[in-house]
């Protein structure tokens, strides 16, 4: 049980620095190019999928059972923490459509990245 947590914390750090990582170089392509300012929600999911997905693979691999619920709760931790850490930031924070839909995607990507780590030989 320990390891399957001390796992479950990794990924769900793996995917938060790599989340951080993609969204500085992002920032950095959108201050120096005339990339068009309304990419941006879509390129965040993107990013979160992606970062969510490597996490959850990477988290699971040693865990080697549980791979759906281990991933959704890598998922879910993850967009707890982002989510906890807009709320901070944003007084004004509230859920909307794309609270959902993205609460949706980390869950969804969270499960696939735990039937990839699981499966990974």
């Amino acid at each position: 049980m320990e390891k399957t947590i001390t796992n479950i914390a990794k990924g769900v750090g793996i995917s938060l620095f790599t989340t951080f990582i993609l969204l500085l170089i992002f920032a950095t392509v959108l201050t120096f190019t005339q990339i068009s300012e309304t990419v941006m929600n879509p390129v965040i999911i993107i990013i979160t999928a992606i970062s969510i997905l490597i996490g959850s693979s990477i988290g699971n691999i040693k865990i080697k059972k549980n791979g759906l619920l281990n991933g959704a709760l890598i998922g879910g931790i993850y967009i707890i923490v982002i989510y906890l850490i807009s709320s901070i930031l944003n007084w004004n924070f509230g859920l909307q459509l794309q609270s959902i839909i993205m609460i949706a995607i980390c869950m969804i990507f969270g499960i696939l990245g735990g039937i990839i780590g699981v499966n990974k030989k």
